[in-house]
Protein backbone atom coordinates (compact mmCIF):
# COMPACT_ATOMS: atom_id res chain seq x y z
CA UNK A 1 0.00 0.00 0.00
CA UNK A 2 1.08 3.58 -0.62
CA UNK A 3 2.58 5.35 2.38
CA UNK A 4 1.19 8.65 3.63
CA UNK A 5 4.33 10.42 2.37
CA UNK A 6 3.82 9.00 -1.11
CA UNK A 7 0.17 10.02 -1.14
CA UNK A 8 1.06 13.54 -0.01
CA UNK A 9 3.77 13.75 -2.66
CA UNK A 10 1.30 12.63 -5.35
CA UNK A 11 -1.20 15.28 -4.24
CA UNK A 12 1.49 17.98 -4.33
CA UNK A 13 2.59 16.85 -7.77
CA UNK A 14 -0.98 16.90 -9.05
CA UNK A 15 -1.56 20.38 -7.59
CA UNK A 16 1.62 21.62 -9.27
CA UNK A 17 0.61 20.07 -12.60
CA UNK A 18 3.76 17.92 -12.61
CA UNK A 19 2.44 14.80 -14.38
CA UNK A 20 5.89 13.24 -14.81
CA UNK A 21 6.62 13.32 -11.07
CA UNK A 22 3.09 12.10 -10.28
CA UNK A 23 3.60 9.04 -12.48
CA UNK A 24 7.13 8.47 -11.15
CA UNK A 25 5.71 8.19 -7.64
CA UNK A 26 3.05 5.79 -8.93
CA UNK A 27 5.85 3.67 -10.43
CA UNK A 28 7.57 3.59 -7.05
CA UNK A 29 4.35 2.52 -5.33
CA UNK A 30 4.06 -0.34 -7.84
CA UNK A 31 7.62 -1.41 -7.01
CA UNK A 32 6.86 -1.37 -3.27
CA UNK A 33 3.69 -3.39 -3.88
CA UNK A 34 5.64 -6.00 -5.82
CA UNK A 35 8.22 -6.30 -3.03
CA UNK A 36 5.38 -6.79 -0.52
CA UNK A 37 4.01 -9.66 -2.59
CA UNK A 38 1.06 -7.76 -4.10
CA UNK A 39 2.05 -8.73 -7.63
CA UNK A 40 -1.38 -8.36 -9.22
CA UNK A 41 -1.82 -4.86 -7.84
CA UNK A 42 1.69 -3.93 -8.94
CA UNK A 43 1.10 -5.18 -12.48
CA UNK A 44 -2.25 -3.38 -12.78
CA UNK A 45 -0.69 -0.15 -11.51
CA UNK A 46 2.25 -0.39 -13.94
CA UNK A 47 -0.16 -1.03 -16.83
CA UNK A 48 -2.26 1.97 -15.83
CA UNK A 49 0.80 4.22 -15.54
CA UNK A 50 2.05 3.10 -18.95
CA UNK A 51 -1.31 3.82 -20.59
CA UNK A 52 -1.52 7.26 -18.98
CA UNK A 53 2.01 8.09 -20.15
CA UNK A 54 1.18 7.00 -23.68
CA UNK A 55 -2.01 9.07 -23.75
CA UNK A 56 -0.15 12.05 -22.31
CA UNK A 57 2.50 11.86 -25.04
CA UNK A 58 -0.22 11.82 -27.70
CA UNK A 59 -1.98 14.86 -26.22
CA UNK A 60 1.09 16.89 -25.38
CA UNK A 61 1.82 18.51 -28.76
CA UNK A 62 -1.71 19.88 -29.11
CA UNK A 63 -2.01 20.94 -25.46
CA UNK A 64 0.67 23.59 -25.71
CA UNK A 65 -0.06 27.10 -26.94
CA UNK A 66 0.09 27.51 -30.68
CA UNK A 67 3.42 29.16 -31.45
CA UNK A 68 1.86 32.00 -33.46
CA UNK A 69 4.84 34.15 -32.53
CA UNK A 70 7.57 31.65 -33.37
CA UNK A 71 10.67 33.71 -34.18
CA UNK A 72 11.47 33.91 -37.86
CA UNK A 73 14.15 35.48 -39.97
CA UNK A 74 16.78 37.42 -38.04
CA UNK A 75 14.66 37.28 -34.88
CA UNK A 76 15.20 33.51 -34.72
CA UNK A 77 18.90 34.11 -33.96
CA UNK A 78 18.05 36.59 -31.21
CA UNK A 79 15.24 34.87 -29.29
CA UNK A 80 14.46 31.30 -28.18
CA UNK A 81 10.80 30.54 -27.49
CA UNK A 82 9.56 27.84 -25.13
CA UNK A 83 6.20 27.04 -23.53
CA UNK A 84 7.01 26.19 -19.88
CA UNK A 85 4.78 24.04 -17.71
CA UNK A 86 6.72 25.10 -14.59
CA UNK A 87 4.80 26.75 -11.76
CA UNK A 88 5.92 28.87 -8.80
CA UNK A 89 5.24 25.90 -6.55
CA UNK A 90 8.11 24.12 -8.34
CA UNK A 91 10.60 26.74 -7.12
CA UNK A 92 11.58 26.88 -3.45
CA UNK A 93 11.46 30.59 -2.63
CA UNK A 94 11.54 32.72 0.48
CA UNK A 95 8.10 33.77 1.69
CA UNK A 96 8.77 37.39 0.71
CA UNK A 97 9.96 36.55 -2.81
CA UNK A 98 7.07 34.16 -3.45
CA UNK A 99 4.55 36.70 -2.17
CA UNK A 100 5.92 39.39 -4.47
CA UNK A 101 5.94 37.10 -7.49
CA UNK A 102 2.38 35.94 -6.87
CA UNK A 103 1.29 39.58 -6.64
CA UNK A 104 2.78 40.20 -10.07
CA UNK A 105 1.03 37.12 -11.47
CA UNK A 106 -2.29 38.32 -10.05
CA UNK A 107 -1.79 41.78 -11.53
CA UNK A 108 -1.35 40.29 -15.00
CA UNK A 109 -4.25 37.89 -14.62
CA UNK A 110 -6.52 40.73 -13.54
CA UNK A 111 -5.08 43.45 -15.74
CA UNK A 112 -8.55 44.30 -17.08
CA UNK A 113 -9.74 45.07 -13.55
CA UNK A 114 -6.70 47.29 -13.01
CA UNK A 115 -7.36 49.01 -16.34
CA UNK A 116 -10.85 50.01 -15.20
CA UNK A 117 -9.15 52.10 -12.49
CA UNK A 118 -6.54 53.54 -14.84
CA UNK A 119 -3.82 51.20 -13.56
CA UNK A 120 -1.48 48.70 -15.22
CA UNK A 121 0.30 45.59 -13.91
CA UNK A 122 3.98 45.87 -13.20
CA UNK A 123 5.67 44.77 -16.40
CA UNK A 124 9.40 45.20 -15.85
CA UNK A 125 11.03 43.14 -13.09
CA UNK A 126 14.73 42.75 -12.23
CA UNK A 127 15.87 39.50 -10.57
CA UNK A 128 19.18 39.66 -8.73
CA UNK A 129 21.28 37.11 -6.86
CA UNK A 130 23.99 34.44 -7.05
CA UNK A 131 23.98 31.89 -9.88
CA UNK A 132 21.67 28.91 -9.45
CA UNK A 133 19.31 30.54 -6.94
CA UNK A 134 16.18 30.22 -9.08
CA UNK A 135 16.10 33.31 -11.31
CA UNK A 136 15.85 31.47 -14.63
CA UNK A 137 13.38 28.98 -13.16
CA UNK A 138 11.30 31.92 -11.94
CA UNK A 139 11.09 33.23 -15.51
CA UNK A 140 9.78 29.85 -16.65
CA UNK A 141 7.38 29.68 -13.69
CA UNK A 142 5.91 33.12 -14.39
CA UNK A 143 5.36 32.15 -18.03
CA UNK A 144 3.74 28.89 -16.89
CA UNK A 145 1.51 30.62 -14.36
CA UNK A 146 0.31 33.13 -16.96
CA UNK A 147 0.02 30.61 -19.81
CA UNK A 148 2.38 32.69 -21.94
CA UNK A 149 5.35 31.75 -24.11
CA UNK A 150 8.79 32.42 -22.65
CA UNK A 151 11.05 34.36 -25.00
CA UNK A 152 14.65 34.10 -23.84
CA UNK A 153 16.88 36.76 -25.38
CA UNK A 154 20.06 35.21 -26.81
CA UNK A 155 22.62 37.82 -25.87
CA UNK A 156 25.38 36.08 -27.83
CA UNK A 157 23.29 36.83 -30.92
CA UNK A 158 22.33 40.36 -29.87
CA UNK A 159 25.72 41.71 -28.80
CA UNK A 160 28.22 42.22 -31.62
CA UNK A 161 31.51 44.05 -32.02
CA UNK A 162 30.23 46.22 -34.85
CA UNK A 163 29.25 49.80 -34.12
CA UNK A 164 25.50 50.28 -33.93
CA UNK A 165 24.64 46.68 -34.76
CA UNK A 166 23.73 45.69 -31.20
CA UNK A 167 21.22 48.55 -31.00
CA UNK A 168 19.69 47.44 -34.28
CA UNK A 169 19.28 43.89 -33.00
CA UNK A 170 17.78 45.12 -29.74
CA UNK A 171 15.26 47.12 -31.75
CA UNK A 172 14.17 43.93 -33.54
CA UNK A 173 13.58 42.25 -30.16
CA UNK A 174 11.58 45.14 -28.70
CA UNK A 175 9.51 45.49 -31.86
CA UNK A 176 8.67 41.78 -31.59
CA UNK A 177 7.30 42.44 -28.08
CA UNK A 178 4.61 44.62 -29.59
CA UNK A 179 3.28 41.80 -31.74
CA UNK A 180 3.54 38.83 -29.38
CA UNK A 181 2.52 38.94 -25.74
CA UNK A 182 4.80 36.81 -23.61
CA UNK A 183 7.45 36.77 -20.91
CA UNK A 184 10.69 38.24 -22.31
CA UNK A 185 13.75 37.20 -20.35
CA UNK A 186 17.10 39.02 -20.50
CA UNK A 187 19.44 36.72 -18.56
CA UNK A 188 22.83 38.09 -17.43
CA UNK A 189 21.60 41.57 -18.30
CA UNK A 190 24.82 43.09 -16.94
CA UNK A 191 26.30 42.26 -20.36
CA UNK A 192 23.99 44.97 -21.75
CA UNK A 193 23.82 47.35 -18.81
CA UNK A 194 27.25 47.62 -17.21
CA UNK A 195 27.58 50.90 -15.34
CA UNK A 196 29.07 53.84 -17.20
CA UNK A 197 32.50 54.84 -16.03
CA UNK A 198 33.66 51.26 -15.45
CA UNK A 199 37.31 50.53 -16.22
CA UNK A 200 36.43 48.58 -19.35
CA UNK A 201 33.95 51.22 -20.50
CA UNK A 202 34.17 51.94 -24.22
CA UNK A 203 32.08 54.06 -26.53
CA UNK A 204 30.15 51.16 -28.03
CA UNK A 205 29.28 49.82 -24.54
CA UNK A 206 27.80 53.23 -23.64
CA UNK A 207 25.81 53.31 -26.86
CA UNK A 208 24.54 49.79 -26.19
CA UNK A 209 23.44 50.75 -22.66
CA UNK A 210 21.78 53.97 -23.84
CA UNK A 211 19.89 52.08 -26.53
CA UNK A 212 18.71 49.46 -24.04
CA UNK A 213 17.52 52.17 -21.64
CA UNK A 214 15.71 53.96 -24.46
CA UNK A 215 13.95 50.80 -25.63
CA UNK A 216 12.86 50.02 -22.07
CA UNK A 217 11.45 53.54 -21.74
CA UNK A 218 9.57 53.33 -25.03
CA UNK A 219 8.25 49.80 -24.55
CA UNK A 220 4.46 49.84 -24.33
CA UNK A 221 3.76 46.14 -24.96
CA UNK A 222 1.48 44.08 -22.73
CA UNK A 223 3.84 41.26 -21.80
CA UNK A 224 6.26 40.84 -18.92
CA UNK A 225 9.91 41.90 -19.24
CA UNK A 226 12.31 40.13 -16.88
CA UNK A 227 16.01 40.79 -16.48
CA UNK A 228 18.36 38.75 -14.32
CA UNK A 229 21.83 39.47 -13.04
CA UNK A 230 24.36 37.63 -10.90
CA UNK A 231 26.25 40.91 -10.33
CA UNK A 232 23.90 43.70 -9.36
CA UNK A 233 26.86 45.89 -8.41
CA UNK A 234 27.93 45.99 -12.07
CA UNK A 235 24.66 47.48 -13.33
CA UNK A 236 24.39 51.13 -14.23
CA UNK A 237 22.21 53.02 -11.76
CA UNK A 238 19.90 54.17 -14.55
CA UNK A 239 18.78 50.60 -15.19
CA UNK A 240 17.07 50.35 -11.79
CA UNK A 241 14.74 53.26 -12.62
CA UNK A 242 13.44 51.35 -15.65
CA UNK A 243 12.27 48.39 -13.59
CA UNK A 244 9.19 48.59 -11.39
CA UNK A 245 10.36 45.86 -9.04
CA UNK A 246 13.73 44.44 -8.02
CA UNK A 247 13.65 41.02 -6.38
CA UNK A 248 16.67 39.64 -4.54
CA UNK A 249 17.51 35.92 -4.47
CA UNK A 250 19.89 34.38 -1.91
CA UNK A 251 21.46 30.98 -1.30
CA UNK A 252 18.94 28.68 0.41
CA UNK A 253 18.93 28.58 4.23
CA UNK A 254 18.76 25.18 6.00
CA UNK A 255 14.94 24.96 6.02
CA UNK A 256 14.88 25.65 2.27
CA UNK A 257 17.51 22.96 1.67
CA UNK A 258 15.22 20.45 3.32
CA UNK A 259 12.23 21.66 1.28
CA UNK A 260 14.20 21.46 -1.97
CA UNK A 261 15.33 17.89 -1.26
CA UNK A 262 11.90 16.73 -0.08
CA UNK A 263 10.26 18.26 -3.15
CA UNK A 264 12.81 16.71 -5.49
CA UNK A 265 12.77 13.26 -3.86
CA UNK A 266 9.11 12.53 -3.06
CA UNK A 267 9.38 8.89 -4.13
CA UNK A 268 11.91 8.08 -1.39
CA UNK A 269 11.47 7.56 2.35
CA UNK A 270 13.37 10.42 3.99
CA UNK A 271 12.16 9.79 7.55
CA UNK A 272 15.55 8.48 8.73
CA UNK A 273 17.57 11.38 7.35
CA UNK A 274 19.47 13.45 9.92
CA UNK A 275 18.64 16.82 8.41
CA UNK A 276 21.11 18.87 10.43
CA UNK A 277 24.01 17.00 8.83
CA UNK A 278 22.49 17.23 5.36
CA UNK A 279 21.69 20.94 5.53
CA UNK A 280 25.17 21.57 6.91
CA UNK A 281 26.69 19.77 3.93
CA UNK A 282 24.61 21.96 1.60
CA UNK A 283 25.86 25.22 3.07
CA UNK A 284 27.06 27.50 0.31
CA UNK A 285 25.34 25.54 -2.45
CA UNK A 286 22.73 27.09 -4.72
CA UNK A 287 19.27 25.69 -5.34
CA UNK A 288 20.48 24.36 -8.71
CA UNK A 289 23.41 22.61 -6.99
CA UNK A 290 21.10 20.98 -4.43
CA UNK A 291 18.66 19.81 -7.11
CA UNK A 292 21.53 18.30 -9.10
CA UNK A 293 22.87 16.58 -5.97
CA UNK A 294 19.40 15.18 -5.23
CA UNK A 295 19.24 13.73 -8.75
CA UNK A 296 22.72 12.22 -8.32
CA UNK A 297 21.72 10.61 -5.02
CA UNK A 298 18.45 9.31 -6.52
CA UNK A 299 20.28 7.64 -9.41
CA UNK A 300 22.69 5.98 -6.99
CA UNK A 301 19.78 4.79 -4.82
CA UNK A 302 18.01 3.19 -7.78
CA UNK A 303 21.09 1.62 -9.35
CA UNK A 304 23.11 0.65 -6.28
CA UNK A 305 20.85 0.46 -3.22
CA UNK A 306 17.66 -1.25 -4.38
CA UNK A 307 15.73 2.01 -4.35
CA UNK A 308 16.71 3.03 -0.81
CA UNK A 309 18.03 6.57 -0.41
CA UNK A 310 20.37 6.94 2.55
CA UNK A 311 21.74 9.93 4.38
CA UNK A 312 25.24 8.87 3.32
CA UNK A 313 24.24 9.00 -0.35
CA UNK A 314 22.85 12.51 0.07
CA UNK A 315 25.94 13.69 1.93
CA UNK A 316 28.21 12.23 -0.74
CA UNK A 317 26.26 13.85 -3.57
CA UNK A 318 26.21 17.24 -1.84
CA UNK A 319 29.92 16.97 -1.08
CA UNK A 320 30.72 16.28 -4.71
CA UNK A 321 28.82 19.39 -5.76
CA UNK A 322 30.82 21.45 -3.28
CA UNK A 323 34.14 20.50 -4.87
CA UNK A 324 35.35 23.41 -7.01
CA UNK A 325 36.03 22.69 -10.66
CA UNK A 326 39.70 23.33 -11.48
Amino acid sequence: MASSKQLMAMIRSHAAGDDDRFLAIADHIATDASKAGHHRMAEELRTLVASVREASQERRPSSKPTPIAAPRGELASLVRVTFPETRLSDVVLSDDVEKRLRRIVREHRERNLLSESGLEPRRKVLLSGPPGTGKSMTAAALAGELGLPLFTILLDGVITKYMGETAAKLRIVFEAMQGARGVYFFDEVDALATRRGAENDIGEARRMLNSFLQFLDEDASTGLVLAATNHQELLDRAIFRRFEATIRYDLPPPDHVRRILAQRLPQFDLSKIEWESVTGAAKGLSQADIVAAADDAARDAVLEADGVLTEEALLRALGERAIPIR
